[in-house]
């Protein structure tokens, strides 16, 4: 029997290039390189090629889309600093997890205009560290607006791939209709369905509100290997990416964001998702392809050191591409680099 070790080094010879024709989207902006959902990391995402970025939405006390990893904002801002600000922590129950700390919703964007972000995993990514304090905390509007900006220098078009965060308990728990927010936005900022877009929610009344409200735009269930949407308790993600599951997947999505880990095997082999996803009239887009050591399988790493870097990533999104997968959430740029198979 071929040991997997000996799989992977033959199927990395077979891979084609990691970037051709497989779409980049960079996973929170150049996010390995600058501190996440800023504007400097977005731009910086750009200028290396990628094909869409992606912000993660959230929204103010004022009803103002804004771009964070997490409605709560201490690991990616200096809230916890901020004396004025001390009042407003608060311990809230998010899809069935307690939270601590201090939360968009309850803050106006003139308030979180005065906060600054900072590296979420400084650990990992001390480099980043360096651009705390420097950037604000970015609307959806101003996203928009560095788009149009850097497609009018480069003369390429540059997609936009939204996630709705925590929607239903947006929803129910502060009143806060992402839904509406965004379709808000988009009428105000002039995108249409003829604009490179795709929106992404773990969750599924959202997207099927938005398949009924704006059908032209493409959608994305996002599924990982555990648990389930948090607006369908009874269903699990497990059973969603069954052959059975994505048919019915198919009716309100174009697309299923998966984590790598259910793409590919240990030894580097396919699963049967992509080709499922593609009987179902789905594409699979793969999250999330870090540079670091520590997020990459153990047969791509280079070196003992957590935030050693090499050309792991390039070969895990060359196998993503063997698989067939469409696209590929990624930290840091792919477009125009390679390595050697072995």
């Amino acid at each position: 029997m071929m040991k997997p070790v000996m799989i992977l080094a033959a199927l990395l010879a077979a891979a084609p290039a990691a970037a051709q024709d497989m779409l980049i989207i960079a996973h929170r902006g150049a996010s390995a390189e600058r501190p996440e959902h800023t504007l400097a990391a977005y731009e910086r995402a750009i200028d290396q090629g990628a094909d869409y970025i992606e912000p993660d939405l959230v929204a103010t006390k004022d009803l103002v889309l804004v771009s964070r990893h997490e409605n709560e904002l201490s690991a990616t801002t200096d809230v916890a600093t901020r004396e004025e600000f001390e009042d407003r922590r608060r311990d809230k129950t998010i899809d069935g997890r307690l939270v601590a700390g201090w939360f968009a919703e309850d803050f106006t964007l003139a308030e979180l205009r005065t906060l600054r972000a900072k590296e979420r995993i400084p650990a990992l990514r001390p480099a980043n560290t360096r651009f705390d304090g420097l950037y604000q905390v970015a609307t959806l509007a101003d996203i928009v607006k560095l788009v149009r900006a850097k497609e009018a220098e480069t003369g390429r078009r540059i997609g936009l791939y939204p996630e709705l965060k925590h929607p239903t308990f947006l929803l129910q728990s502060e009143g806060i209709d992402l839904v509406d927010l965004l379709l808000r936005d988009f009428r105000v900022l002039g995108i249409t369905t003829a604009d490179p877009v795709f929106i992404q929610s773990f969750e599924v009344a959202p997207l099927q509100r938005l398949r009924q409200r704006a059908p032209g735009f493409k959608q994305v269930l996002l599924v990982e290997p555990l648990g389930g949407p948090a607006d369908e308790p009874s269903l699990r993600y497990a059973e969603m990416v069954s052959s059975t599951g994505l048919a019915e997947v198919a009716k309100y999505a174009d697309v299923v964001g998966a984590y790598a880990g259910m793409v590919l095997n240990p030894d580097g082999t396919p699963t049967a998702l992509v080709a499922d996803a593609k009987a179902a009239g789905l594409q699979v887009h793969a999250w999330t392809i870090r540079p670091e050591n520590d997020f990459l399988p153990p047969m791509l790493r280079t070196g003992e050191d957590p935030k050693g870097r090499g050309c792991g990533d390039v070969k895990l999104a060359a196998l993503l591409k063997a698989a067939g997968v469409a696209g590929v959430f990624s930290d840091g740029p792919l477009k125009g680099r390679s390595c050697p198979a072995g």
